[in-house]
């Protein structure tokens, strides 16, 4: 790499703060990406996204001023969720240097460009709609940052038909790391990974897929690997209230938000001996289309008081449709789901699959517990599905200008 400053990973970790400068001063990840661009190789090597016969792989996701990239951006194809335990005695100022060096790496991989000190840097050129979104946990902030700096996020309550795992239990740190080529994904991993080994370790690390890009129209809802159409009654940011059910205005975190992500097991292999009238009649849709049983479209409005001729509801009231329906407009969160399926011999199917479910939401004790507690308490679908993973995190607002992502948090201290 020739053109600009010559920083070794090594270096960086040593120097930390006093390299990198804090929030409003020093080496800046935007003007890390600036340096990056502007080297002959990279020039030499990336054409314009958007140059005539460009492929997809050079197109990049926008900066957003106010809120982090990857929540309201379209899902990409993957996604690979890590989890990080800060190292035992580690206090706000090792937290800091982390996120520097994270954010550095987030925003210039973002952009097709390498790391800093990144060994395989011709895996950067092709960033594929990138992006990394952060976020802590309530432990995390409960131990190092002061009560009035502290955004209000309390542990989900307990549910009933949990069977939770330690190892997808809560971490301290989480990145959101999703693009739509895993080559690029892969490698994005192994930099967020290598930068925060002096920092912390991993607790867990979680692969999701849906769709490869343009196997099916852009905005089609995606299917999990029941077959079911998974999210239609989903925000958009198009939506007059989607900013109110996303973004969180408590002061000093204005513009961020927090994620609930439950790591959902499905048993397939009973699901198989389920016929499709039992699948549609237990989730309340039809199959084919994701409509409602008694609707004709996939966004028609399930009419919960149809009945057949026999007198019998059309939509069961124990069906998954029914038991998350509110007439609440505020109980509406977003989804940004992902299928998953990994080797598992001990299981007759030969893998564990199912759903990592995210959803992000302004207040999740508003919005996301009172419809989590109602399937809980009844829900057709529980008999093959349940969640062996859960955690929350307060994802802050987009780092401000020359500073890092959670510098609104950590440089307040």
């Amino acid at each position: 790499m020739s053109g600009g400053p010559q920083w070794g990973r090594r270096q960086l970790l040593r120097t930390g703060a006093a390299a990198l400068g804090g929030a409003g001063a020093g080496w800046s990840a935007a003007a890390a990406v600036a340096v990056t661009a502007s080297t002959p190789e990279q020039t030499a090597t990336t054409p314009d996204a958007g140059a005539t016969g460009a492929s997809d792989g050079y197109q990049t996701v926008p900066a957003l001023d106010v809120h982090q990239v990857g929540i309201s951006t379209p899902p990409q194809a993957h996604a690979t969720l890590l989890g990080w335990n800060l190292n035992p005695g580690s206090g706000v100022e090792q937290l800091r240097r982390m996120m520097r060096l994270l954010s550095d790496d987030a925003v210039r991989l973002a952009a097709g460009s390498p790391a800093l000190a990144d060994t395989e840097e011709e895996l950067a050129r092709f960033p594929s709609r990138l992006t990394v979104t952060f976020g802590f946990s309530p432990q995390l902030m409960a131990r190092l940052l002061p009560r009035q700096r502290r955004p209000r996020l309390a542990e989900l309550p307990t549910f009933g038909q949990d069977r939770l795992q330690e190892q997808w239990g809560q971490s301290d740190v989480i990145a959101q790391v999703c693009a739509d080529d895993p080559i690029t994904l892969a490698h994005a991993r192994r930099m967020l990974t290598k930068d925060a080994r002096a920092f912390a370790s991993i607790a867990w690390t979680q692969h999701g897929f849906r769709n490869a890009r343009g196997t099916v129209p852009d905005g089609t809802t995606m299917r999990n690997l029941m077959g079911q159409v998974d999210g239609t009654v989903n925000p958009s940011p198009d939506d007059a209230d989607f900013d109110g059910l996303v973004w969180s205005d408590q002061e000093g975190f204005a513009g961020g938000t927090f994620l609930v992500l439950r790591r959902i097991r499905m048993q397939m292999d009973r699901w198989d001996r389920v016929d499709r009238a039992g699948r549609e009649a237990t989730i309340g849709r039809r199959l084919r289309d994701g409509a409602p049983l008694t609707g004709f479209s996939e966004f028609d409005e399930p009419d919960f008081e149809a009945t057949d001729r026999f007198g019998f509801p059309v939509i069961d009231p124990a069906s998954h449709v029914a038991r998350a329906h509110s007439t609440d407009p505020a109980e509406r969160f977003l989804r940004r789901a992902y299928n998953y399926a990994v080797e598992d011999p001990d299981r007759s199917t030969g893998e564990d699959a199912g759903l990592l479910f995210l959803a992000y939401c302004a207040d999740p004790a508003r919005q996301f517990v009172p419809v989590q507690q109602r399937l809980d308490e009844q829900d057709r679908l529980n008999e093959w599905v349940h969640a062996i993973g859960s955690a929350v995190y307060a994802i802050p607002p987009a780092a401000r200008p020359d500073g890092y992502v959670g510098d609104v948090l950590l440089e307040e201290v």
